[in-house]
């Protein structure tokens, strides 16, 4: 196999396990004002992604370094393009860090009100962005015969990009709501899992229809089958987490809705092949996953180290979820946070 395919394919898998991982922290703190009732219940919901949430940023981390080092023109022309987008992702992820860490060092009610808003924006901003930044790259964006991108942040802002930005909004937050019904007990436990039962609704008819119009736009390529396949499988996978959560089977839910998130980028990975970011100024401009990838020495290297380090990351990043796996609950709140 070419590796230049091969690291398609890995780039898409840590997009994937980023997506889902730090999906669930978005739907946590968007939830925020949703669920919190009092100060309490809303450090419950923070403690429940606190051991996590930094974890699960690295593989963005990671994602953007494989992709710089694997497809240096894709990544060029993303940031091109897509600067201001992805500079508004980075504020707001950086502002939901900082508000994790410095709202608890305060004790009015006002210091920690303005930091939670800043978890609820940190949270939606690069929810609702991410959705419009992969959605107008699987339509195509304006590139010349450089790979330079001609248009403006405007112009991302169309039809299908926003609905883009809403599935993926919609996702993450009953993705993290779900989450807090698993990591929780009583009273919040029962809100967040009827919460989800509401939301879920909604993210089912943005979803079917965003993945129907990403279909659409995309009968002519040769591997038809295979996105139809995907697209299919993650609508079964959204409405089987529907169904699961409101018969309270909440491992089964969170489980089919982390499921259907990654059939969901698989799809947008299976809408791109051969490409990587198709123009709409000539298709002779678009950048494919052999014109776009770094040299064959490059990709030998970093399938090596891809080889020793990814097991080990996994491994670590899976006993982390083991040692806090168990439930968090207000009677674990220390007085001294109230």
């Amino acid at each position: 196999m070419d590796l230049a395919y091969l690291w398609f394919g890995i780039v898409g898998f840590l997009f994937i396990g980023y997506f889902v991982l730090d999906g669930f922290d978005f739907g946590v703190g968007m939830a925020l004002p949703f669920l919190g009732k009092d100060d309490t219940d809303r450090r419950v919901m923070i403690n429940t992604i606190g051991p996590v949430w930094d974890l699960n940023e690295t593989w963005l981390i990671v994602a953007g370094a494989s992709l710089f080092a694997a497809f240096p023109y894709w990544y060029a022309t993303l940031f091109d393009g897509f600067y201001l987008a992805l500079l508004l992702i980075l504020l707001a992820l950086i502002a939901r860090g900082v508000s994790f860490e410095y709202r608890r060092l305060g004790r009015s009610d006002r210091w920690k009100s303005w930091f939670d808003g800043m978890i609820v924006v940190g949270s939606a901003v690069p929810a609702l962005l991410w959705g419009v930044a992969f959605a107008n790259i699987i339509q195509g964006v304006a590139i010349d015969e450089s790979g330079t991108y001609t248009g403006t942040l405007f112009d991302l802002l169309n039809p299908y990009g926003l609905l883009g930005g809403l599935t993926t909004l919609m996702l993450f937050f009953t993705h993290g709501v779900q989450f807090l019904a698993l990591k929780t007990d009583g009273d919040l436990r029962l809100r967040a899992r009827a919460l989800a039962v509401r939301s879920g609704l909604v993210t089912i008819v943005v979803a079917a229809a965003f993945l129907v119009w990403t279909v659409l736009q995309h009968l002519d390529i040769a591997h038809l089958p295979v996105l139809v396949g995907l697209a299919a499988a993650a609508a079964v996978a959204l409405i089987g987490s529907w169904v699961a959560n409101r018969a309270g089977a909440e491992k089964a839910a969170f489980g089919l809705m982390a499921a259907t998130i990654a059939l969901a980028v698989a799809s947008i990975l299976a809408a791109l092949y051969p490409n990587v970011m198709p123009s709409t100024t000539d298709p002779a401009f678009s950048l494919t996953i052999e014109n776009a990838s770094s040299s064959d020495y490059t990709l030998q290297v970093m399938t090596w180290v891809a080889v020793v380090m990814m097991p080990l990351v996994l491994a670590y990043q899976g006993f982390t979820y083991w040692v806090f796996r168990k439930r968090v609950t207000r009677a674990s709140i220390p007085v001294a946070a109230h």
